[in-house]
């Protein structure tokens, strides 16, 4: 290889590099604008995340964040992707039970614990908190892939025979169902319609008691 041409591929060596470098830290200063959001959503709620304040808490430019997310329901997209993920993080930290429906009710009950331990996230992704934003597709997957803990047990329950005759035959459309019988509860008591908290869990776990033996009604018979 001549000194050229040794040359000119170092020179490809380094522009990848820099190219990779730029990329990275591109999407070092989206996390750490992210973070900033997600921190003003935790300690002042969804309709405190602007774009001013969180450029406030990062100490630059709205045009930066601009730059990085378009607008602010860029920027809401990336925090409901993060509820996700935590969400989840939550189901999969649930313990497997073998008897479906008590896994059923155990899921339950870590949604509802997600909604009051990560209220805003909560209200961002399910309460309409965000203003206009609509979930994209993107948004979409993300949510059915914290949801697969659900959508799994479910469907698991359908193919041992174990489910209601008088239940869907298919399976997202029963865990629609269980959703948002789930999500109503929640709703309500976030509008403080059922009074105080363990007044409202009483509801929520009555619910979702009521939902698992009407689906489970096989099982029990």
């Amino acid at each position: 290889m001549s000194e050229q041409d040794r040359f000119l591929n170092t020179n490809k060596r380094e522009l990848k590099t820099y190219q990779e470098a730029r990329l990275q830290n591109t999407e070092n200063l989206r996390k750490l604008v992210v973070d900033a959001a997600a921190t003003i959503l935790q300690e002042e709620g969804p309709e405190a995340v602007t774009v001013r304040k969180v450029s406030q808490k990062m100490g630059c430019s709205t045009k930066i964040i601009y730059s990085l997310f378009v607008n602010k329901e860029g920027l809401a997209q990336q925090l409901y992707l993060d509820g996700c993920k935590i969400m989840a993080r939550e189901f999969e930290a649930t313990p497997a039970l073998a008897d479906p429906r008590a896994h059923l009710l155990a899921l339950g009950e870590t949604y509802w614990q997600f909604a009051q331990r990560y209220t805003s996230y909560y209200k961002l992704m399910f309460g309409g908190a965000f203003g206009d934003f609509k979930p994209d597709e993107e948004s979409m997957q993300g949510t059915v892939t914290a949801m697969r803990q659900l959508i799994h047990v479910i469907g698991s329950a359908q193919q041992q025979g174990l489910l209601s005759a008088a239940a869907p035959t298919d399976t997202i459309e029963i865990v629609r169902l269980v959703w948002g019988a789930l999500h109503g509860v929640i709703h309500l008591q976030m509008g403080g319609h059922f009074g105080d908290v363990p007044s409202a869990h009483a509801t929520y776990q009555q619910t979702i008691s009521l939902l698992a033996s009407t689906l489970f009604a096989k099982q029990e018979g």
